[in-house]
């Protein structure tokens, strides 16, 4: 790119706010290359046309001191002759839970194709988008603002090669690709997003008329002001398809609702037939609907704010139009307002999710049991865009703690590290001054500081040599893992050794109230657990001088926490700031315990008093695990061999999920502020395959598994892909036997804890017979 330049539009390079620019580039091949690589990004976002087609979107989120940029080979799209280059690019002007403003916005653009070179420069024709309200409210606190254009100002078929741009008069701005706040470019390490057309149908389920409320046509939140309007709508199955609109006089609505079967996430897209001129059609998004009144779950005073809505007004004649932002949702309202001589509406969806290529497998007997597997790894997928987000829906934020569950679902499912890969190095890219980091990454929400989720951040760079057998990660971000284990030096304390809880920050350890002040146990054992995984990661990179000093540390926190032990062989919950301990035991530290390995010779009071009562439902603690930190539950109940126990939890708490086709936020169906696609309790997808699969991870990069599967119902099915090849678990009943086989790739073994047989070592291919 050392001949481009960063490109936009002169009249907004200083007017950023909600801004979209246009961009256009002529040029000529006397062949067509096989492949055609254009190296392309812009600052925050762009869209990518060649030759009136759509190509796709990015890049991928980043921070601007190393902005990534997108690799995109157009070969398919390009012909003989004159061709053209289209660029529909935004830049907010804010900052959220996604992007960083810098104050400055860009294009920019290189390829070499044989003797044909493409440069972005001052020579491509350019424009602010002038058809765009750009003073629109944010669509949640965390996103980009709403989408309402008017196509009676700006043409929609800018795109294509036909178009006269005679009248773009205005030369770009430009500066030099490496010039700042881009002081360097990385490549986008991560597939471009899946952006594919809806094929699965979509239903229309209600319909509702009335008279627009005052002040319509000025309105700049569509999403409050349809509401205002009322949200209900009567019964009326039809076709979504296509929708023949009926006409209104000028001041009225009609609106449709339509239902997608389950949480998506892309653009929506409008193909308009027969407008006569000035018909304003808008969207409202969102994940439930009331079932008496077919009214959508919306509440504008939420904790986010959502206010998901996009609004068209039509040009004369026929047009279409696609939405810029991907909005996560299940259903969306159409509102037509003033179509006096009616028209048909053609709605659609272009996808953009990551390309999670499903390498895994997951078969059973129990319908239930496969129905949960599939909601899980579809919450995965519309949860994995060009970061691990929380939810398609509400935020799209990078949590941390979220990534990490996704991770593992990842690797199940498909065995790809690389979004996992690089979350890890945009949390790593913006510490604090004391050495913390963020809840998410990029952000601007100082609030969102949770000092737990840096030391789940630790963890994750153990998951990552867990799952590659390789340290680079933790070699890489060694400066942020140095600045987080100072901050923690800093909170110990010197008479009890133990991590206090500091008030600045967001303390969350859990959707739940669990003890938070003073010295909170949980705080202290996510810690330890930390060291731990450092400590056994600086060995296996060669500094053994750092695993000396790690294990010493982990020694003297764990000695620290000896005196928080009960007669009866759990922990409490911590010390208050006076020193003295609190008398809850809650099941969350038994769990930490377990997993940290803090007296193991307490483990068993802890199933026996907490954990297996609980997962049986014969007792409700005080404070119970969220749908998404029972995760950790589940892994020690499973590797204790009470795989029987995990798969009843599941099949309580996640059938409910079944019909909305996704899992939820919490164990309740969320509706209006709590997401119905959230995959920090998309967890099944693994845990599933590992109790009746059987395949449990004991080493890193895969080297090494336990095999001991629960057998329950008549059979199973399971392929975990690893890095030296896929495992194949399965097993059926047959009279009065269980035959199960288990096929391992080359450089993995097995130890094998079946019932009724001698613990064995195998490696390839093994069958087995029980009694069943």
């Amino acid at each position: 790119m050392v001949d481009s330049r960063w490109i936009w539009p002169i009249s907004q390079n200083w007017d950023l706010h909600n801004a979209y620019a246009l961009f256009r580039k002529n040029f000529s091949l006397k062949t067509v290359p096989k492949t055609a690589p254009l190296f392309i990004t812009a600052d925050q976002s762009y869209q990518l046309y060649v030759n009136g087609q759509y190509v796709n979107r990015g890049p991928a989120r980043g921070f601007q001191s190393h902005w990534p940029y997108d690799e995109v080979d157009v070969s398919a799209f390009l012909q003989l002759g004159e061709n053209l280059l289209a660029i529909r690019a935004h830049n907010p002007g804010f900052s959220n839970f996604q992007y960083l403003t810098q104050g400055y916005a860009g294009v920019l653009v290189a390829a070499k194709w044989g003797d044909t070179e493409l440069h972005s420069d001052e020579s491509w024709k350019c424009r602010r988008q002038t058809g765009i309200h750009r003073g629109t409210v944010p669509t949640s606190l965390q996103l980009f603002s709403q989408e309402h254009i008017d196509l009676r100002i700006e043409d929609p078929t800018w795109m294509l090669p036909e178009f006269d741009d005679s009248s773009w008069l205005e030369k770009p701005a430009s500066t030099a690709w490496n010039g700042m706040p881009w002081d360097t470019l990385e490549a986008r390490g991560i597939p471009l997003l899946e952006e594919e057309e809806w094929a699965e149908p979509f239903l229309g389920i209600g319909v509702a008329k009335g008279k627009s409320a005052p002040g319509y046509p000025e309105t700049i939140n569509a999403a409050v002001f349809r509401f205002s309007e009322g949200l209900a709508h009567q019964p009326k199955d039809f076709s979504a398809e296509e929708i023949t609109v009926k006409p209104t006089k000028k001041g009225y609505y009609r609106s449709y609702l339509l239902d997608f079967g389950k949480t998506v996430i892309g653009s929506f897209r409008f193909e308009i037939l027969g407008a006569k001129g000035g018909e304003i059609v808008e969207t409202l998004h969102g994940e439930t609907v009331a079932e008496a009144t077919l009214a959508m779950d919306y509440k504008p005073d939420a904790h986010c704010r959502m206010a998901f809505a996009h609004r068209l007004t039509c040009r004369p004649g026929d047009q279409s139009h696609a939405f810029y932002h991907a909005f996560g949702f299940r259903y969306v309202i159409v509102t037509v307002r003033d179509a006096k001589k009616g028209l048909t509406l053609r709605p659609s969806l272009r996808t953009a999710y990551y390309p999670l290529k499903k390498a895994g497998h997951f078969a059973s007997s129990d319908s239930t049991l496969e129905s949960i597997w599939k909601i899980s790894a579809w919450t995965q997928r519309v949860c994995s865009l060009d970061a691990y987000v929380d939810t398609p829906w509400r935020e799209q934020a990078q949590w941390w703690g979220d990534a990490r569950v996704q991770a593992k679902n990842t690797f199940f499912y498909s065995g790809d590290t690389r979004l996992f890969r690089r979350g890890i190095a945009q949390i790593a890219a913006q510490p604090l001054p004391n050495g913390l980091t963020y809840g998410h990454a990029p952000t601007m929400a100082h609030s969102c500081i949770l000092p737990d989720f840096s030391l789940i951040w630790l963890i994750t760079l153990h998951d990552y040599y867990w799952q590659t057998g390789s340290t680079e990660a933790y070699e890489t971000h060694r400066e942020t893992v140095r600045g987080i284990l100072g901050y923690f030096e800093s909170v110990t304390s010197p008479k009890n050794g133990l991590v206090e809880n500091d008030p600045r920050y967001w303390l969350f350890l859990d959707w739940t109230d669990v003890f938070r002040d003073g010295y909170p146990t949980l705080l202290n054992l996510w810690f330890l657990i930390a060291l731990q995984k450092l400590a056994e990661m600086a060995q296996h990179s060669g500094d053994n001088a750092e695993a000396k000093r790690l294990t010493a540390w982990a020694k003297r926190l764990r000695a620290a926490l000896t005196r928080l032990e009960t007669p009866e062989g759990l922990i409490r919950d911590g010390l208050n700031r006076q020193g003295t301990p609190v008398m809850e035991t809650s099941l969350h530290a038994q769990v930490l315990a377990v997993i940290a390995g803090f007296q193991p010779k307490n483990d068993a009071a802890r199933f026996k008093n907490l954990l297996l009562p609980y997962l049986r439902g014969e007792i409700q603690p005080k404070t119970q695990p969220s749908s998404y930190w029972i995760t950790y539950l589940f892994e020690v109940a499973t590797e204790a061999g009470y795989g029987t126990e995990v798969l009843e939890f599941i099949r309580q708490k996640w059938s409910p999920m079944i019909e909305y086709g996704g899992t939820w936020e919490g164990f309740e169906k969320g509706c209006a502020d709590a997401s119905c696609s959230h995959a920090w309790s998309a967890h099944p997808l693994y845990h599933l395959m590992q109790t009746l699969g059987g395949i449990r991870q004991t080493a890193a990069g895969w080297s090494e598994i336990c095999y001991q599967p629960t057998f329950q119902g008549d059979h199973a099915e399971v392929i975990v892909p690893t890095p030296l090849g896929k495992i194949h678990s399965s097993w059926k009943r047959q009279a009065d036997k269980i035959l199960a086989t288990l096929i391992l790739p080359k450089g993995i073994t097995a130890g094998v804890r079946l019932p009724g047989r001698k613990s064995q070592r195998v490696t390839g291919k093994s069958r087995f017979e029980l009694n069943g």
